[in-house]
C-alpha cells in the first residue's frame, strides 16, 4: 500500500467524494448527511487522505460557534480497501492537533447505535460515551436525537 498523505479539504473534493459516499457505506444512502456547504465553509478543519493521488478518506469537522473550547467531527469516511490501514486514526489525530492549536480542549461526535465498528473505533481513539436516556445492546443511547427513530450514541473526548 502506498503512503497516505493528508491535505486540507477543497470545494472541488465534493463531487468525487459524494459520488462514492453511498458505495463506501455498503449501499446505505448517506448523501443527505453531507451537503456541499461543508466543503465550502469548513475547509480549515476538514481534511482529505490521499494515496497516489486517489482520495481514500476524509474528515469533516468544525469549531463550535456556541462552545468556543469545543470542536465537532461531523462526518468521516474511509475507502473500504483502506480500512484498518490507519487512515481514520491519522485523520482524527490530525484534526485533534489542528483544533487544539485553535484553542479547543474537547471534541464531540455521534454515531448510530447499530454502527458497532464506529463505536469500537471511537472508544479506541479515547472517546467516552455520554450517558444516554436508554441503553441498547449495552451502549448508552439518546433516543430520537436526530429526529423520530434516529437514535444516536454521543461521544466526547478531552484533549490533553
Amino acid at each position: 500500500m502506498n503512503p497516505i498523505s493528508l491535505r486540507p479539504l477543497e470545494a472541488d473534493d465534493y463531487a468525487p467524494i459524494i459520488q462514492v459516499l453511498d458505495e463506501w457505506w455498503g449501499g446505505r444512502e448517506m448523501r443527505d448527511m453531507l451537503p456541499k456547504l461543508f466543503f465550502a465553509h469548513f475547509r480549515d478543519t476538514s481534511f482529505i487522505a490521499e494515496s497516489s493521488g486517489e482520495r481514500v478518506g476524509f474528515l469533516i469537522g468544525f469549531l463550535s460557534q456556541s462552545f468556543p473550547s469545543e470542536a465537532y467531527i461531523h462526518f468521516v469516511g474511509v475507502h473500504p480497501h483502506y480500512r484498518l490501514a490507519g487512515v481514520g486514526r491519522r485523520l482524527y489525530e490530525h484534526f485533534f492537533q489542528v483544533v487544539r492549536a485553535k484553542g479547543c480542549d474537547t471534541v464531540r461526535c455521534v454515531t448510530a447505535p447499530v454502527n458497532h465498528n464506529s463505536i469500537a473505533f471511537h472508544l479506541g481513539m479515547g472517546f467516552e460515551i455520554e450517558a444516554g436516556a436508554t441503553v441498547t445492546n449495552g451502549v448508552p443511547v439518546y433516543q430520537n436525537y436526530d429526529g423520530a427513530g434516529e437514535d444516536r450514541v454521543l461521544f466526547v473526548k478531552r484533549l490533553s
